[in-house]
This record gives C-alpha cells, structure tokens and sequence, in this order.
C-alpha cells in the first residue's frame, strides 16, 4: 500500500467517523481541555488528518492564526443554553468541532476566524 493509499485510507476513516453531535454530550471531554474548534473557513476532515499525520507545522500555524483553538469557557456556556449541535470527529487526544458552516448558530460564540 502505497503512502498515498495509507492517506486516502485514514481521509476515509476520519470521514466516516464524523458525525453531528449535541454539544451537551462533549462537555466532559470539554471539562478536561481536549476539545478544540476548528474554524469554518478550515475542512474538519482536512485538520483531523494534519493532526492524525503530526503534522506539528500545520497545526503550528493554524494554532498561532486562530484558525484553530480550546473552546472557551464563554463558547461552552453559549453552546449549552443555545442547544447547539456541532460536527465532530476525535483524533486522540483532541476532539475536534466545527460549527454547521452557514447557520446562524455559526456566529453563537465563536471567537475565531
């Protein structure tokens, strides 16, 4: 298998192990620092993949851009009284959100880009 198969292969995964969640079943992983919010103008799948690679430049950058980030507190409490439901995809340690592009829960919160 090739290294571009191994890529494709992992894409797919990631793909299917992304699903719409309530943000009320995420605080516990909330609570212990592990959730970062992917930022809409970023593919979920895209960021789930750099980080699965360790790829420690791309999410250097994204990091120091705001692209990526930890969910604050203010986003967290926002998300809960709103009800919101977030995309999401784990790549140990970290579960990745990302809120529904184009909806107006997107701007509930959201701090970054």
């Amino acid at each position: 298998m090739t290294a571009s198969d191994q890529q494709n292969e992992l894409r797919t995964c990631l793909n299917q192990e992304t699903a719409r969640i309530a943000w009320a079943e995420l605080l516990r992983h909330f609570a212990g620092g592990s959730v970062l919010l992917v930022s809409n103008e970023l593919d979920l799948i895209d960021v789930a993949l750099q980080i699965a690679n360790d790829n420690k430049t791309a999410v250097a950058q994204w990091l120091a851009e705001q692209r990526i980030a930890p969910v604050t507190d203010a986003q967290a409490g926002s998300w809960l009284d709103a009800g919101l439901e977030v995309w999401s995809v784990v790549v140990r340690p970290w579960v990745l959100v990302q809120l529904e592009k184009g909806s107006a829960a997107s701007t509930i919160g959201q701090t970054i880009h």
